[in-house]
Formats: C-alpha cells, sequence, structure tokens
C-alpha cells in the first residue's frame, strides 16, 4: 500500500485545553497517529483500519515540541483474519484462518545510541 499521509505531525501545535472538546487519544498521545483503511477483497472482514505514526521523533515539552532523542513506533497487535481460497463448496467460498499483525497505534521508544549498544551488549555477556 502507498505511504500516503491524511494528517501532519502535529509538533509544537498542540490546542489550547478546551474541557468542552477533547481530542481523541491517538492524537493527544505523544506519538500521535492516525489510521487508514486496508481493503484486500479476498479477506473477511475486507476492511481493517491501519494505524500510521504521523510524527518520526515523539512530542515532548510543555509546547508539544517534537524530540527526535526519541521515536515514534507503530504498536502491532496480531489477530486473525479468513483468507478466502481459490475452492468451493456448494457454491460458496472456502475460507482458511490466516494470522497477520496489525498496527494498532504508536508509541514513544527511546533512539537507540552508539555507547547505549555497547553497554547493553557488554551486560547480556
Amino acid at each position: 500500500p502507498g505511504r500516503q499521509h491524511n494528517a501532519s505531525c502535529p509538533a509544537g501545535g498542540r490546542p489550547a485545553a478546551d474541557k468542552r472538546f477533547r481530542l481523541p487519544v491517538n492524537l493527544r498521545s505523544a506519538s500521535p497517529w492516525a489510521y487508514r483503511i486496508s481493503y484486500d477483497p479476498t479477506r473477511y472482514p475486507k476492511y481493517i483500519p491501519e494505524a500510521y505514526c504521523l510524527c518520526k521523533g515523539c512530542l515532548m515539552g510543555i509546547f508539544g515540541e517534537e524530540n527526535f532523542h526519541f521515536r515514534s513506533t507503530p504498536v502491532y497487535m496480531p489477530t486473525v483474519i479468513l483468507r478466502r481460497t481459490s475452492s468451493c463448496a456448494g457454491g460458496r467460498y472456502i475460507y482458511t484462518e490466516d494470522y497477520v499483525t496489525i498496527p494498532v497505534g504508536c508509541t514513544c521508544v527511546p533512539e537507540q545510541e552508539k555507547e547505549a549498544e555497547s553497554v547493553n551488549s557488554s551486560i547480556d555477556k
């Protein structure tokens, strides 16, 4: 699928808190995400919403500035779908179970540095 985004990273542009209107969790997160719909006519369900991260870094600080010492990364959930086969029985399609991982949101993780990798490798030994 294409990587077209229908939203952009809201770094530094968070609206002031308004008690009458509350943004959804995916836009209030330090690692905001949006959804695109995946369509596959040979799958049940045919339509599956998939999350994608809006920012490369994570929104930190009081003004929500993008911090590149952290990175936004998708969170995946394993799920079962039904995949249509080329076989039919009694005039109906035959489906088989298929296990797929679907991005359901985004989270912040620290950006790994060369020094951190060398420290961790010595701890593992």
